[in-house]
């Protein structure tokens, strides 16, 4: 897939992930592989359901920006520490389904049998301790 091609996808899930309260406003952001050294990610401070394609940052692997306008989202360490540590994983959604949300608040893991069908098409989902978005210490605790 080509880099516009992807940006255009990227633009879209957002659009999407909106529509299905999957995020709201500024909240969440998406990453994917672009070739062997390049991401693209979304822009940081950006309303979602309103990206363009245009609007996507171009990254290397160590995050410095390559192309686009804008910053990458403040998010970038985490995406990049899942991408670097998963060799098989294509891209990032992060996003803050109301649910997924509740159970986190609660301290409830999704690997409990309240959600069958996630259980059954994902498998368990586990419980990242807190840390602060945008943060090194948020990929810390994700990395494991």
């Amino acid at each position: 897939m080509t880099r516009r091609a992807l940006a255009a996808e990227i633009a879209a899930c957002c659009r999407r992930l909106a529509q299905r309260g999957l995020i709201a406003g500024r909240d969440g952001n998406i990453s994917a592989r672009v070739g062997s050294d390049r991401i693209l990610v979304t822009p940081s401070g950006f309303l979602k359901h309103r990206l363009s394609a245009s609007d996507v940052v171009a990254v290397d692997e160590s995050g410095r920006r390559r192309r686009g306008r804008c910053n990458p989202t403040s998010e970038l360490d985490l995406h990049l520490r899942i991408l670097r540590l998963r060799s098989d994983v294509g891209a990032v959604v992060h996003a803050h389904p109301p649910a997924a949300t509740a159970f986190a608040l609660a301290g409830e893991p999704l690997a409990c049998f309240a959600v069958p069908e996630l259980i059954f098409l994902v498998g368990p989902v586990p419980l990242v301790p807190f840390g602060m978005p945008g943060t090194p210490e948020l990929g810390d605790r994700v990395a494991p």
